[in-house]
């Protein structure tokens, strides 16, 4: 009699070189959100902590709005004539219902850095290098919204690289000491400004449930590009 048996997936050391690549990954990627946060003037207990709440922060979606829209669905109803059935397409309005949230790892985390970069020059009286945070943050997200399109089904979508380096000039052309800053606020609300703010109204359009502003966390394009275009200066 023959039998069966079962085996995983993947063999033991198959796991365990994934298991360290993942680590090794992880380990890279932290240093460097964490000595992002430092050029910041962030402590590195502090920049280390802010790193592990955006990556628990990455599964918590707060809802804030909600859109209802009507939009043409394709439906199929069964006729029967003389009792043979016949499948007969139309076409009607559908109620569609939308939740806008935002995500606390992918946007209130890398938000609530830009709110303590402001206070602190606020503090310092630094209202120049505000001025030039202004600026940077405006050309940024004129030319984020530029080059953001809605996909269906997927969201909002930017060239990676688009908003990193249009952060990372902005803050190289505006000079200063505290470019780091600059491009930090420049990437982070540039891309939230520009690609997701001034498209709310296309958020309909693609045909999810729900959209989530910083959704994919520490692997948003508002998180990445703040981290790139401080790396870039």
């Amino acid at each position: 009699m023959k039998r069966g048996y079962l085996s995983p997936p993947v063999t033991m050391p198959f796991f365990l070189l994934l298991l360290f690549l993942f680590l090794v990954f992880f380990t890279l990627f932290s240093s460097l959100v964490t000595a992002t946060f430092q050029r910041l003037g962030i402590p590195s207990t502090v920049a280390y902590l802010l790193f592990l709440f955006s990556i628990l922060g990455s599964f918590i979606n707060i809802p804030v709005a909600e859109e209802r829209s009507y939009a043409p669905m394709l439906t199929v109803r069964e006729v029967r004539f003389f009792g043979v059935s016949y499948p007969v397409p139309y076409v009607q309005l559908a109620e569609q219902k939308v939740v806008i949230a935002v995500n606390a790892g992918g946007a209130l985390v890398p938000l609530s850095v830009v709110i303590y970069e402001f206070i602190h020059f606020l503090e310092l009286n630094a209202y120049l290098t505000v001025i030039k945070v202004a600026l940077g943050i405006f050309l940024s997200a004129v030319i984020s919204h530029a080059f953001s399109r809605p996909v269906k089904g997927l969201g909002i979508a930017v060239p990676t690289l688009v908003p990193p380096l249009t952060a990372a000039l902005s803050a190289l052309l505006l000079g200063g000491p505290y470019k780091p800053a600059i491009a930090y606020a420049s990437g982070i609300l540039g891309v939230l400004i520009g690609a997701d703010l001034m498209n709310i109204q296309h958020m309909e359009e693609l045909g999810a449930p729900m959209v989530s502003i910083g959704g994919a966390g520490t692997f948003d394009g508002i998180f990445l590009a703040g981290v790139i275009a401080v790396l870039l200066v």
